[in-house]
């Protein structure tokens, strides 16, 4: 992630967001979501988070039963994390991860994708250093949710103006790019508004896209 975009301000009131009732809705989805993706890959038992920022998602990671270390750009960020939990975290950039190849087996990056200036970059470094493969949750450019993020990005500057928000198709596209036209990619979305089911959909249009993905052999 960038610094500058996530700087003091941000971090210090980044986790009361999931306190609300908007963010306490969508981080049950996302974690539903992100659930099913793990569960795809039998037998994972070491897993890096790149863009981990206060350790929200990194926290969950381990509770979950899994051996995770967090990585971040910005230095108030991991602060905020350090000061929630004992987390093991690296201070670190996506672009050029300071692990070994195959150092853990499964590499995950949620909402990171979104605010990295080299994506391209940032995926194969992830798929370097993932044994098995990577799971990814971004921002659906193409849904409600997306739509009223930007366009309130427009008349209040908030950090996601500083977002490139993906399509499923476009990160499709993306992860192919890097991975291979032979990768096996698995999606699916959630956050649906009110009243509509919450289990991980096939619908490409929920505002939280989760991809699994394995590189071709």
């Amino acid at each position: 992630m960038a610094t500058g975009v996530f700087g003091e301000e941000i971090a210090a009131h980044y986790e009361a967001w999931y306190e609300t009732p908007q963010g306490r809705q969508a981080d049950q989805q996302e974690k539903s979501l992100l659930r099913w993706l793990m569960g795809l890959f039998p037998g994972v038992r070491t897993v890096l988070e790149v863009g981990c920022g206060t350790g929200h998602f990194t926290r969950w990671l381990r509770d979950e039963g899994f051996w995770v270390v967090g990585l971040d750009l910005s230095a108030p960020m991991l602060a905020q994390a350090r000061a929630l939990d004992g987390l093991p975290l690296v201070r670190g950039d996506a672009h050029r991860l300071p692990f070994a190849d195959g150092a853990v087996d499964l590499v995950v990056l949620i909402t990171t994708l979104e605010f990295l200036t080299r994506p391209r970059e940032a995926l194969a470094e992830a798929l370097r250093v993932a044994r098995r493969g990577l799971v990814l949750g971004v921002l659906n450019l193409w849904s409600p949710l997306g739509l009223a993020r930007r366009v309130g990005g427009l008349f209040r500057p908030s950090v996601y103006s500083a977002a490139r928000f993906y399509s499923v198709w476009e990160l499709q596209r993306l992860v192919r790019s890097v991975a291979g036209l032979r990768a096996t990619v698995i999606w699916r979305t959630t956050i649906f508004p009110q009243g509509i089911p919450r289990r991980p959909s096939s619908l490409p249009w929920g505002g939280f896209i989760g991809m699994a993905v394995w590189r071709s052999g």
